[in-house]
């Protein structure tokens, strides 16, 4: 049986909450990554921060395969959290589309398939704030991009068979 996590530790991991100065630091790093990546990535199409005071940014990223989508970065005590939105809910061939997914999901490593608002589907996941480097962002830009590049088209196919007939 594992101990309790020491008082205000995060219940799964045990981690304890950053400090404000280590929140300030982290921000700071992730401000100059995405000023470095936006200048030296052609995928990355725009970066803008979240309304003042919010520890939240908007990546617009240029893929192939989805050709416009949006990754959002949210800074918490303990969680660095990114998610983009993937397709809508599916029209047809509901079982096919969500069974497409789940074996999808299996195979992610760092992200999630999660079902959101108005039945939407999201990729996310997050990474403990004392974890994260300039690194662990490149990683998880690259790993949503990958992960996007090759879910999106065949999730459409499936959930929306009809329209991509001729």
């Amino acid at each position: 049986m594992q101990d309790c996590p020491a008082s205000g530790g995060d219940p799964l991991t045990g981690a304890a909450p950053v400090t404000d100065a280590e929140l300030d630091a982290t921000e700071h790093l992730v401000d100059s990554w995405l000023e470095a990546a936006a200048a030296s990535n052609p995928a990355i199409a725009a970066v803008e921060r979240g309304p003042a005071g919010s520890r939240r940014w908007y990546v617009r990223v240029c893929g192939d395969e989805k050709e416009v989508w949006t990754i959002w970065f949210t800074l918490g005590q303990r969680t660095f959290h990114y998610e983009t939105y993937l397709v809508p809910a599916p029209e047809e061939n509901h079982a096919q589309f969500y069974e497409h997914l789940l074996r999808r999901n299996r195979r992610l490593t760092g992200l999630k398939l999660e079902i959101g608002p108005e039945d939407a589907v999201f990729l996310s996941g997050s990474t403990p704030v004392g974890q994260l480097s300039a690194g662990a962002l490149d990683g998880i830009l690259g790993s949503m991009y990958a992960a996007t590049e090759l879910i999106f088209r065949p999730a459409m196919r499936i959930g929306y068979a009809s329209k991509f007939r001729a």
